[in-house]
């Protein structure tokens, strides 16, 4: 079996490439299309999953490949080891010149993410973590904050649910929408933000590199329900989740449960 130290010598240069890749359409207004759902992809999405395939299974001819821009192969169920990986995650932010994109690498086993590498090359950022191993940007060691209340706290989530009276009445600091779901999450683990969530129907792609890096600093990525989210599923795709430090984690849940029920019944 492969040591994860080494997996992350290979995530990390994959990322720093994948995102010297990418950075060659940015702001370069790359041609995009609506896939089926109506989410945008652009030739850059296309070109650095092309790369990052050819990359990563060639050093490990052996891993599962679940991928947004690669049609999915049920054969990945099986592996012991899985790459799970969003090759420019934030695709309307890049679109729209948002220097907060990022490359999104982990690799998976026992469902759960062992290995992290997470790049966003317009800020010339590079997050990685390891299992046990704690979480870095660069070479400095990662942790969540400290913050035990929700008021005063810094907050992001989608925009809508940013709107909700549940959210606006919180006494919270909102950050502006973060494009990328990854790096939103990625920015608690590095104790800039204190809290993040999101709403339903995003998929493994977007969450595990990041889930790894808030683990690894101190933090907790969980569902509604508290639960760990598993990963490399037949459904890779999750409910809505939020992440924190363990002692405002609770009452995240909590408030985030509210928000949800508020947009429902506006639906509804």
């Amino acid at each position: 079996m492969r040591s994860d130290e080494a997996d992350l010598d290979l995530l990390k240069a994959a990322a720093s490439e994948a995102g010297a890749l990418a950075m060659t359409f940015f702001r370069k207004q790359p041609a995009a299309w609506a896939k089926a759902g109506g989410s945008p992809v652009t030739e850059a999405d296309l070109a650095v999953d092309t790369f990052l395939r050819d990359r990563l299974l060639a050093e490990r001819p052996g891993y599962g490949w679940l991928s947004e821009e690669t049609a999915d192969d049920p054969a990945r169920l099986g592996r012991a080891a899985t790459f799970v990986v969003d090759p420019i995650d934030g695709t309307r932010g890049f679109i729209e010149g948002d220097e907060r994109w990022s490359v999104s690498l982990a690799v998976v086993r026992g469902a759960r993410p062992v290995v992290a590498a997470l790049a966003v090359p317009a800020r010339g950022e590079l997050y990685a973590a390891t299992l046990g191993g704690g979480a870095r940007l660069g070479e400095t060691p990662l942790s969540v904050s400290d913050r035990a209340t929700i008021a005063g706290a810094r907050l992001a989530g989608p925009r809508g649910w940013l709107k909700t009276a549940t959210i606006q009445g919180l006494g919270a600091e909102l950050e502006p929408h973060i494009p990328s779901l990854a790096y939103r999450l990625a920015l608690v683990a590095a104790g800039r933000i204190d809290a993040a969530f999101a709403s339903p129907r995003a998929n493994d792609w977007d969450l595990a590199a990041s889930d790894l890096l808030v683990h690894e600093a101190g933090g907790r990525l969980t569902g509604l329900d508290g639960a760990a989210l598993r990963y490399n599923q037949e459904i890779p795709r999750h409910g809505v989740l939020a992440a924190s430090n363990n002692q405002l984690h609770p009452a995240i849940l909590a408030t985030v449960a509210r928000a949800g029920q508020e947009i429902a019944q506006r639906r509804g």
